[in-house]
């Protein structure tokens, strides 16, 4: 089944309110990351054409059915992250295709966080299982907001970790021999590469805190943070800063090394000079050659 097969399985209108009946089909929960960002309005207007759709701040919500009852529930948010709750692997993949065009710097390789849900007493998360208290899509959203985060810092943490290991023999270089063995024109390639990544996390790091969506639904906020406490999200953070400032303390040191470069050239022209002018003087007023 492709991806508009699936959308127009969708019979609710879209200025319908969400629908709190159950999920019919798998317990498979699943976040992705694909993209820096997503073009949330168009992304909107083409789902609203194919299925039930409902806009909340930064984030768009999709209802699927099929047979007349629901397939499953899609959060799509603004930060190129999308949560599936009930789809299939296959009907996941089919979907993110259709998303592609409204993505913004696409990532090579998408991170994807799998969960199974289930129904219990009480909202909480062990060993990979989401257990919901209710129906309430709303619900779900709260938990998503958590879950999507999570694989947007998963996102950073991998850019960080590339970073740190195409560089890290450069510290150890540097103290052996006292010197990077780099031309001036790597150096710079170099230091071009780690400002880049390290000003897009720094761009986009604000996503990782408190959603303003709960200042509207006050309500929800604990099952967001009971999410990203599981997921252990304000640690991954602090580790990432912490990495961040390894970067950023590589970056000062080739920026460094690229000025000692700059100043022994400016010696050696400087000694260069001199040379000649010695010599130019012992010609002229020594050996009258001149």
């Amino acid at each position: 089944m492709d991806a508009k097969t699936i959308f127009q399985s969708s019979t609710s209108e879209s200025t319908e309110k969400p629908s709190f009946q159950d999920i019919s089909g798998t317990s498979r929960c699943t976040a992705y990351c694909t993209a820096s960002n997503y073009d949330i309005p168009r992304l909107f207007q083409y789902v609203q054409r194919l299925g039930a759709a409902h806009l909340f701040r930064n984030a768009a919500y999709i209802q699927l059915k099929e047979d007349g009852k629901i397939k499953g529930d899609i959060f799509v948010f603004a930060y190129g992250s999308c949560v599936f709750w009930g789809f299939s692997e296959e009907d996941e993949k089919e979907i993110l295709h259709s998303f592609k065009e409204f993505e913004r710097e696409s990532i090579a390789k998408s991170e994807c966080e799998e969960f199974t849900f289930t129904y219990g007493d009480i909202m909480k998360i062990e060993e990979g299982e989401i257990f919901l208290h209710n129906k309430d899509p709303f619900t779900r959203l709260a938990i998503s907001h958590g879950l999507a985060q999570s694989s947007k810092l998963t996102t950073f943490e991998e850019i960080i970790q590339k970073t740190i290991d195409n560089t890290h023999h450069l510290p150890i270089r540097l103290a052996k021999k006292g010197k990077i063995h780099l031309a001036r024109k790597e150096i710079s390639q170099k230091m071009g590469e780690i400002f880049i990544e390290r000003n897009f996390i720094n761009l986009h790091s604000e996503m990782l805190d408190t959603p303003e969506f709960f200042w509207e639904y006050r309500e929800l906020e604990p099952f967001y943070h009971k999410t990203v406490h599981y997921l252990d999200v304000n640690k991954r953070v602090e580790v990432l800063n912490k990495r961040l400032n390894i970067v950023h303390e590589l970056f000062e040191i080739l920026s460094n090394e690229l000025n000692h470069q700059h100043l022994s050239r400016l010696e050696i022209i400087i000694i260069f000079l001199i040379s000649i002018e010695v010599i130019l003087n012992l010609l002229r007023d020594l050996f009258h050659l001149i």
